[in-house]
């Protein structure tokens, strides 16, 4: 087993060294706004943000939608942190494309904006982001599921489990990744369901929550009560589509694999619900981004993209207790000690 994380040395000395070339005074503010505060996500990406502001002298002011797609709450933010003189902003938006007039007025206005987690659409609306690659997150748990069937991946029934309809988002990214990892011929990368091969026996979307998983789950054995391999946008969405295959006894059969890899979901893998997830690094997107403003901030330092990439890749490693060949991995141990760090 070998450990992957997709960040570039080079570009995480680079912004740390100039976030640490000035002085500690809390002369510098800055802004986070999240989805929501009560997603454990979000509140890693807090906890993340407000330890690196106090270490390095930066006045960090935080926000967040009253619910997951509250958009007219961080508009609401952008505009308030415009008015207090913050010199950054770092958002993970709710809706990608509307949020882009706000996040120019801000730009106007001198601050330096980072999307966290999710692009904006278009992503150069914002000054940079940082994000995992989720299109390599849903690669791995494809070619992991692939590798796991063997020979009977080319007559799976595979269920996915989306966060909404198709949009350009993080969503889109880890199915057309998913199903790319598994040997499935993409139609439109840029959206899903307009894929052909008859292995896909349904999609459904999920709101990213157990509830929804468990719904969408159900609708989709209705249809198919065979599945055997069920991708989830996440592992909240997993533990509900586990749930869907215990009411009908087919919880020890079907490969559950997901994307994010906090806590409870890498103890999920432990416990044989999830085969397998893509563990993200939340804090460290927060944290990396609280140094890049103190930098702008003081030399006008903009972060670069890592090589090769149009966003600042802050890493992503596929958890399992299964590993398979071709297919970089850490424990489900390792997974435990970094969850969401």
């Amino acid at each position: 087993m070998t450990r992957l994380f997709a960040t570039t040395a080079l570009a995480l000395v680079s912004i740390a060294g100039a976030a640490q070339a000035g002085s500690h005074s809390q002369d510098v503010s800055a802004c986070l706004i999240t989805k929501t505060d009560t997603n454990p996500f979000f509140v890693k990406m807090r906890e993340g943000a407000t330890a690196k502001a106090e270490e390095i002298g930066v006045d960090l002011k935080t926000f967040a939608g009253k619910f997951d797609g509250d958009h007219e709450t961080q508009v609401q933010a952008i505009e308030t942190c415009i008015l207090d003189g913050a010199k950054g902003i770092l958002i993970t938006a709710s809706d990608t494309s509307s949020i882009t007039g706000a996040v120019q007025q801000a730009r106007d206005a001198g601050l330096l904006v980072i999307a966290l987690d999710t692009p904006l659409t278009p992503a150069d609306a914002a000054d940079a982001t940082f994000a995992t690659d989720n299109y390599l997150a849903g690669q791995l748990i494809g070619q992991w599921a692939r590798a796991q069937m063997g020979d009977a991946a080319a007559d799976a029934k595979i269920a996915m489990l989306n966060i909404q309809v198709s949009q350009p988002t993080v969503g889109v990214l880890r199915n057309q990744g998913f199903l790319d990892g598994f040997g499935i011929e993409l139609g439109d990368p840029n959206r899903w369901g307009d894929e052909e091969d008859p292995r896909i026996v349904g999609q459904d979307v999920t709101q990213g929550s157990e509830e929804g998983g468990r719904t969408a789950m159900e609708n989709i054995l209705a249809a198919d009560p065979m599945v055997n391999v069920v991708y989830t946008i996440n592992e909240p969405a997993a533990a509900g589509a586990y749930e869907a295959l215990r009411a009908i006894g087919r919880e020890n059969d079907v490969l559950i694999v997901s994307v994010d890899g906090g806590c409870p979901g890498v103890q999920n893998v432990a416990d044989g619900i999830i085969g397998a997830t893509s563990q993200q690094y939340p804090l460290r997107m927060a944290s990396l981004g609280v140094e890049a403003i103190k930098a702008w901030a003081e030399d006008g330092t903009k972060p670069e993209p890592t090589e090769g990439k149009a966003f600042f890749d802050t890493g992503v490693g596929l958890v399992t207790d299964k590993p398979v060949d071709g297919v970089s991995s850490i424990s489900v141990e390792e997974g435990q000690d970094l969850c969401w760090g």
